[in-house]
C-alpha cells in the first residue's frame, strides 16, 4: 500500500494567507509544487464516446478556475490545503486525441450505435492510448508515495487509473474495493460499440482488475436490464443500493447515517472511490451529460465520505468525473465540481491521518 505522507508543506506556505483571495496559479489557489503535495491530480480532459452530449473535457479547466473561490478551511477536515495539493498540466496529447476520436464516433452515436467495424476499432485505439497514459501517471504518482486523483473527462478516463491500483496493490499481495457514487451502474458491454465506453467502465474494472475484491455502487437510479443481471452482481462482487430503495427505507424511519453505514461496511479496507457528479442531483450538476432525478444533496455526498473515513477505510485513490461547464450553467458546474474535489481530497487525506477529522 502507498506510504502515509503527514507532514506539512511549511515550505511552500511560507507567507500563504489561506484566507486571502487566491494569488497562486495551483489549484484551490494553492502554490504548493508536485513534489510538496500529499495529493495529485491528473487532468484527463477526453470525452469522445458520451453518448447524450459532450463537453466533460472542458471541465478540468473549468473546476480549476472554479476552484480559486473555495474557501480553504473546510468544515470536516480543517486545513487539509497544509498537505499540498497539485494539479498536473492536462497534456494536449489527449485533447487531441479527444476530438479525433469524437469526430468519429459522433457519427455512430447519431446513427444508436450503427458503423463500420474500422471506424469502432479506431475509436477504441485513443481510449487505449488514454488508459495508457493515465496508467503511467497514476502508477507514478502510487509509487512516490502519494495520493493519486484524476479529474475527468468522461467515466472512461478512469480505467487506467484502477489498473495502475490494482497493480500496485496485488504487488503486495492485497485487495481493494471501489466505492462508485453514481446514478449508473456502468456495466454495459462495449456501449453502442465503443469497448471504453463512459457506460462501460465498471464492467471494465472489473473484468480487468483482478485485485479488485468488491464494488459498492451507491446513488443508482437508471440502469438497463442486462446492468441488473451482470455476473458481478450475481456473485455478491457488486452490491448496488438503489436510490429509490433508499427513499422507500427512509420512508420507513432508517436515517440516512445508517444506510450510509451498511453501503460502507461492505468495502474492504483499501478503496478507491469513483465520482461521477451525475449521483448528485441534478439540480447540483445541470450540465452533466445524462442527468438523472433523485440522487445524493451535497450534505449527502459530503456524509458519504466523512463516514468512509471514520469506518476506518483507506482511500487509495479517487477520480471526480462527468462534471460537464455547459455555456448557461459554466460556472454553477464548475463550482460544485470544485467542491466535491476538494472534499474528496480531505477524504483521501483524513483517510491517511494527515489531517484530523473535526
Amino acid at each position: 500500500m502507498p506510504n502515509d505522507q503527514t507532514t506539512t508543506s511549511s515550505s511552500a506556505l511560507s507567507g500563504f494567507d489561506p484566507d486571502a483571495a487566491a494569488s497562486a496559479d495551483g489549484i484551490f489557489g494553492l502554490p504548493h509544487t508536485e513534489d510538496e503535495s500529499l495529493v495529485v491530480i491528473t487532468p484527463v480532459p477526453f470525452d469522445a464516446t458520451t453518448s447524450y452530449h459532450t463537453g466533460t473535457a472542458a471541465a478540468p479547466e473549468a473546476v480549476h478556475e472554479a476552484s480559486m473561490q473555495v474557501d480553504l478551511f473546510d468544515h470536516q477536515y480543517g486545513r487539509l490545503y497544509e498537505h499540498g495539493i497539485f494539479l498536473r498540466e492536462a497534456d494536449e496529447q489527449i485533447s487531441t486525441w479527444s476530438n479525433e476520436a469524437r469526430a468519429i464516433a459522433e457519427p455512430i452515436i447519431l446513427a444508436g450505435g450503427e458503423g463500420s467495424e474500422g471506424d469502432l476499432v479506431k475509436v477504441n485505439a485513443y481510449s487505449k492510448k488514454v488508459e495508457d497514459s493515465v496508467y503511467a501517471s497514476t502508477r507514478a504518482v502510487l509509487d512516490a508515495g502519494k495520493i493519486p486523483a484524476l479529474l475527468g473527462g468522461d467515466h472512461s478516463t478512469p480505467l487506467g487509473a484502477m489498473r495502475a491500483v490494482d497493480d500496485f496493490v496485488g504487488a503486495e499481495k492485497g485487495k481493494f474495493g471501489i466505492l462508485q457514487l453514481d446514478a449508473h451502474m456502468d456495466l454495459r458491454i462495449a456501449f453502442e460499440g465503443f469497448e471504453q465506453s463512459h457506460a462501460s467502465i465498471l464492467h471494465n474494472a472489473l473484468d480487468r482488475c483482478t485485485n479488485l475484491k468488491r464494488v459498492v455502487m451507491i446513488g443508482i437510479r437508471d440502469y438497463c436490464e442486462a446492468e441488473l443481471n451482470h455476473p458481478a452482481r450475481q456473485d455478491g462482487r457488486v452490491v448496488t443500493h438503489f436510490d429509490q430503495d433508499w427513499a422507500r427505507r427512509r420512508a420507513a424511519g432508517e436515517t440516512v447515517m445508517a444506510l450510509i453505514d451498511e453501503a460502507i461496511q461492505q468495502l474492504p479496507d483499501a478503496v478507491y472511490v469513483t465520482v461521477d457528479i451525475d449521483g448528485l442531483s441534478p439540480e447540483l450538476c445541470p450540465g452533466t451529460g445524462t442527468p438523472v432525478p433523485g440522487g445524493l444533496n451535497f450534505g449527502e455526498y459530503a456524509l458519504i465520505l466523512e463516514r468512509l473515513v471514520r469506518a476506518g477505510k483507506r482511500v487509495i485513490g479517487f477520480d471526480l468525473v462527468e462534471v460537464c461547464p455547459t455555456d448557461g450553467d459554466r460556472e454553477w458546474n464548475a463550482s460544485v465540481g470544485a467542491r466535491a474535489l476538494y472534499k474528496l481530497c480531505g477524504c483521501a487525506m483524513a483517510s491517511r491521518g494527515a489531517v484530523a477529522m473535526r
